[in-house]
């Protein structure tokens, strides 16, 4: 069957009727109709049904994607606003669109092919490799996949990719369009040039006072204050209400008696090591351990410069054979030797042992403090929750409740985004957005409800002032706004600048001369690509500009640094006549996606896509995402 498809597709009929079929499925719209549709059905292609479990499994994905693409999860309404159920339900129209024609054609997957897919696919490997029964239904169970639905979606995913082989696999790009692309892609400039920047033009005068004020009226906006809210904040968590506990030293004393068999320490030892550089060497280390002589004597005899690898105990110490020997050695000062790279040999040795074993109570006493204080303070983090939430209700300031119960308050003069709560310890990711947006909700010298950040992390704040955003005076702003005039004018002038020099490069006159006028001499440039090189120099946008003519095409274009490159093509040099096996292959695969996209899209076009929207909008209102 496949063959046969193949040999069709080559013919001149073939591609005359493909290509009437792709312009005739453009003509046609999606016919986006609610018909007899059941409950469980979002949508029908033709005669195949887009199921609500299908649907919700692909949105899922859908969204993962966009997840990693924004780099957050979206929610149900920022989905709907990227276009999230539109795309799910187009991949999906064009994945049961193609289904259907691969039923037409008889295309199928034998049960033994189907075996192999699933048994080589890596995510029902077990910990040795291979396929592992216990992980394929784990797996499947915990994407929501019965185990039917698996193997006939993968058997559906078969077909279409034997359909997508069978028509376009084939499919060749012209030698001409390799050429053109590989010219395109390939060809390489090298420039004269110079740089034109505020030091090549006369020195910006200084603003008058009408320049500033008619500065800062056409650009009030960019002189503005951000809204201020000035705040009380408390944040209560077993941390927070621990770091108010003073265990006394009676109850670290026997807290340390009752878990110091837990209170441990690993033992560490100085390396030391010197590669040997030759046979000699090494002889000399053995018959020098042999007769008792010390390490640092055998490296003074040696004229050798030991390393010190480090303080480390030997789970620290990532090379096996390294660790084994430094921690297999008796005593400080022993050594050993072992293989070093490039068939060398290497003397490792101890300076120093730091012994492990059970932490002293001295040793343990701070961690043992601090471990009681947290205990206690998550026994008592319930109550103290409870006398906060009542003291509120009485209205008392935050102050008050600060003091008595020890805790943090922290005095804040928040703006918009609140980046000021970065300084709060104490605070998980995100936290700081969630009372954020409580404070810039909230009115001032209003009882303010308790902000709940986590099962046993709370927060509450006291608004005692709100500064609204307002335009800034002259006064106020003068250095700021004489900077951003005087940046203005310079960019003015540089502009103004390089229209002249152009004209003058236009004209026939050297660049040489050109910036010889300006005290400057022209550089040569590296051979450049389409994409610069990668310097704030030669941008890709610089390197567009000189690619949009060939010898002798000049001209001058504003870079990453904002000043402007003058320049004059010196040299074309075209990319080898023969295009590479890789760029070969990434442009007929892009041409065969494109076609087969067009061909699908048409097909699925032409089918119909007729939508269920009522059981579409529950499920977007139920948020499938959960």
């Amino acid at each position: 069957m496949l063959d046969s498809l193949r040999s069709f597709s080559k013919t001149f009929v073939a591609k005359v009727f493909f290509a009437v079929l792709i312009v005739s499925f453009a003509a046609f719209g999606i016919n986006n109709v609610v018909t007899n549709l059941g409950s469980t059905t979002v949508a029908r292609v033709g005669n195949e049904d887009i199921s609500t479990r299908d649907f919700q499994r692909a949105y899922q994905q859908q969204l993962q994607m966009v997840a990693q693409q924004i780099g957050q999860v979206p929610t149900p309404d920022m989905a709907t606003q990227l276009g999230v159920p539109g795309m799910t339900l187009s991949r999906l129209a064009s994945d049961a669109a193609v289904n259907q024609l691969t039923k037409e054609f008889g295309l199928g997957v034998s049960e033994n092919k189907l075996a192999e897919l699933v048994r080589d696919d890596p995510a029902f490997g077990g910990t040795l490799g291979g396929f592992n029964r216990q992980s394929f239904v784990q797996v499947l169970a915990q994407n929501g996949f019965t185990e039917n639905e698996y193997l006939d979606m993968q058997a559906k995913a078969a077909r279409r990719q034997q359909l997508a082989v069978g028509l376009f696999g084939d499919a060749n790009v012209p030698q001409a369009a390799l050429q053109l692309i590989n010219r395109y892609a390939g060809d390489k400039r090298t420039v004269d040039y110079f740089v034109l920047n505020s030091t090549a033009i006369p020195p910006i005068a200084e603003p008058t006072e009408d320049e500033l004020a008619a500065y800062l009226k056409d650009n009030q906006s960019a002189f503005r204050t951000k809204e201020t809210r000035t705040v009380d904040l408390l944040v209560l968590s077993p941390d927070t209400l621990a770091a108010a506990q003073t265990p006394t030293d009676e109850e670290i004393a026997a807290e340390y008696e009752r878990t110091k068999d837990s209170l441990t320490k690993i033992e560490q030892r100085t390396i030391v090591q010197a590669v040997l550089p030759d046979d000699a060497a090494v002889k000399t280390f053995t018959d020098g351990q042999a007769a008792g002589k010390s390490f640092d004597d055998l490296l003074k005899e040696l004229s050798l410069t030991p390393t010190v690898i480090g303080t480390l105990s030997k789970a620290q110490v990532t090379d096996a054979a390294l660790a084994n020997a430094a921690f297999g050695l008796a005593k400080a000062g022993d050594f050993a030797l072992i293989p070093a790279v490039q068939g060398k040999q290497r003397a490792i040795s101890v300076s120093e042992i730091v012994a492990g074993g059970t932490l002293s109570l001295e040793e343990a006493k701070a961690q043992v403090a601090k471990n009681l204080a947290l205990t206690k303070a998550k026994a008592d983090y319930g109550n103290v929750l409870d006398q906060v939430e009542e003291l509120r209700a009485t209205f008392q300031p935050l102050t008050q409740i600060a003091e008595r119960y020890k805790l943090p308050l922290v005095h804040l003069d928040l703006t918009p985004g609140s980046p000021e709560l970065a300084t709060v310890t104490g605070l998980a990711e995100g936290d700081a957005g969630k009372i954020g947006q409580a404070i810039f909700t909230a009115q001032a010298e209003k009882l303010t409800p308790t902000i709940t950040l986590a099962a046993n992390r709370n927060a509450w704040f006291d608004l005692s002032k709100i500064e609204p955003a307002r335009d800034q005076t002259l006064d106020e702003v003068r250095d700021a706004v004489a900077e951003a005039w005087t940046n203005e004018q310079t960019e003015k002038a540089l502009a103004d600048e390089s229209v002249k020099l152009t004209a003058q490069l236009d004209a026939g006159k050297p660049i040489a001369d050109i910036a010889a006028a300006l005290n400057q001499f022209p550089s040569v440039s590296a051979p450049l690509g389409r994409q610069g090189d990668g310097t704030p120099v030669f941008n890709a946008q610089v390197a567009n500009a000189i690619f949009e003519g060939g010898p002798d095409h000049h001209g001058a274009v504003k870079n990453a640094d904002g000043d402007y490159v003058v320049f004059k093509v010196a040299e074309v040099t075209p990319a080898g006549t023969d295009v590479a096996p890789q760029l070969k292959d990434a442009i007929e695969n892009a041409a065969r996606d494109a076609l087969y996209g067009e061909f699908v899209g048409g097909l699925r076009d032409q089918s119909g896509l007729r939508v269920n929207q009522a059981t579409l909008n529950q499920l977007l209102a139920t948020d499938v995402t959960q």
